[in-house]
């Protein structure tokens, strides 16, 4: 979430300020990208995807994703369609 917002200096609200309780830093990793990813969702997070729009397998929300090495140059896809979880 921080290196789409801060680095990139791309929009996205992140209502929730990464304690994945809201979905809108919602990604979706192509599915190359996607295999490299150390962690597996939690429970948590999943919840959370539940509730965003247009998930697909490769959905993760991006405040939950650990930065290593492995992920230098991928892309993701930044949905146009979110919903704020958090009610404001």
């Amino acid at each position: 979430m921080e290196v789409i917002r801060d680095v990139a200096k791309m929009d996205m609200e992140a209502a929730c300020d990464g304690t994945c309780a809201c979905s809108t830093c919602h990604v979706i990793f192509m599915e190359s990208s996607y295999k490299k990813l150390l962690d597996a969702p939690s429970e948590d997070e999943m919840d959370m995807l539940d509730l965003a729009p247009k998930v697909t397998n490769t959905s993760r929300l991006s405040c939950q994703v650990r930065i290593t090495p492995e992920l230098d140059n991928i892309s993701v896809t930044i949905p146009n369609e979110m919903e704020n979880q958090m009610g404001y």
